[in-house]
């Protein structure tokens, strides 16, 4: 998803990084990579832990590849705050298989054929197996977050399941009806998309031993940042073209769920627009997307919603301001450089 160029380079006088458009996310994730590389290795030997006749299921969805984004943040945030141990390669496995399990549910439900340009376990060998298989992948992650000599990691890691789990239940009770409030959008968010990556920066915390106040300001960004990768993501489904995107437009229309453009053209739109995107939202075909990018530019959505994203970067910044200065804070800084210039280069196209 993080295809456009940033650059970490000098501070400001607060002591944060300044954007530069000259680093790639090669550049971003290339001094963590022994790191990354260590976690796919773990996963790996996860699938020795399953049930020799579940192992083909383990092998195709832990050797899926993508870019392990929070295994990415679990690297910086310890690195924020010292030395990078084993203890933290096994937290970001674990924070993976959760969200490896997610996404195989999500596939079932929405009845998703390809991820990451390959056939979805669903597609594969059922949606009965796949869903019984996410849930492994859950008790899989629990295990090993047992694992740890302190009940604290395991108990985290639940608590953020369960979390991450209610978030999409909600999400499906909203789908398709309007209306949805602001407050009930970001809720959802943070509760499906923002927790694993406030888990991400809360685990490498904790296992670093860091003081609250430096873990509360780790939670804090993790938080942010997850909902304006969310709101991003949003964006991009709707905004540009499929060939920008590298997916299909409209997916997350087609399941009914009701995205930040289409709540706040909802919001803005008058009585007779607003019953015409509830019938199209509601009918979805796929030549519904031309017409409701128009109400999206009629009732100028995009520019405020990228407002929102730029809204919590800058609270994710914010949260870091009290870190000490090292290269895993400027790392982070730099994902939220690459996100908000990944939302400038989004464009509306009709």
């Amino acid at each position: 998803m993080l295809v456009a160029e940033s650059k970490v380079a000098s501070a400001n006088a607060d002591g944060s990084p300044v954007a530069n458009s000259n680093r790639s996310w090669k550049h971003i994730v290339e001094p963590v990579e022994p790191f990354l590389q260590a976690v796919n290795h773990q996963l790996i030997r996860q699938v020795n832990d399953f049930d020799p006749q579940i192992i083909p299921y383990a092998q195709y969805a832990l050797n899926g590849g993508g870019k392990h984004l929070r295994p990415t943040i679990v690297a910086l945030s310890a690195a924020t705050l010292g030395e990078v141990t084993d203890a933290h390669v096994t937290a970001a496995v674990i924070i993976e298989m959760v969200h490896l399990a997610t996404l195989v549910h999500d596939d079932v439900m929405d009845e998703a054929e390809i991820r990451r340009d390959q056939p979805t376990l669903a597609a594969n060998w059922g949606n009965e197996i796949a869903v019984l298989f996410g849930d492994c992948l859950f008790a899989q992650a629990l295990k090993l977050a047992a694992s740890f000599p302190t009940p604290e990691v395991c108990r985290t890691v639940a608590m953020a399941t369960n979390t991450v789990c209610s978030g999409e239940i909600l999400q499906t009770q909203h789908r398709r009806k309007f209306p949805v409030s602001r407050s009930e959008y970001f809720r959802v968010i943070e509760m499906k998309t923002g927790e694993l990556f406030t888990l991400s920066c809360d685990l490498a915390a904790f296992l670093s031993g860091a003081t609250p106040e430096r873990r509360t300001a780790l939670r804090q960004f993790g938080a942010a940042f997850g909902i304006a990768y969310q709101v991003y993501d949003d964006c991009v489904d709707l905004f540009g073209t499929e060939a920008s995107a590298g997916k299909s437009l409209g997916t997350d229309l087609a399941k009914g769920k009701l995205t930040w453009p289409v709540l706040l053209a909802w919001e803005r739109a008058n009585a007779a627009d607003r019953a015409r995107l509830e019938r199209l939202v509601e009918n979805w075909q796929p030549e519904n997307l031309a017409p409701v990018n128009k109400m999206l530019v009629r009732y100028e959505t995009f520019e405020p919603s990228q407002q929102v994203i730029t809204r919590y970067l800058e609270q994710a910044r914010r949260a870091l301001r009290i870190l000490p200065e090292s290269s895993g804070r400027a790392g982070l800084f730099g994902l939220a450089d690459f996100l908000a210039q990944q939302t400038e280069v989004l464009t509306v196209c009709i």
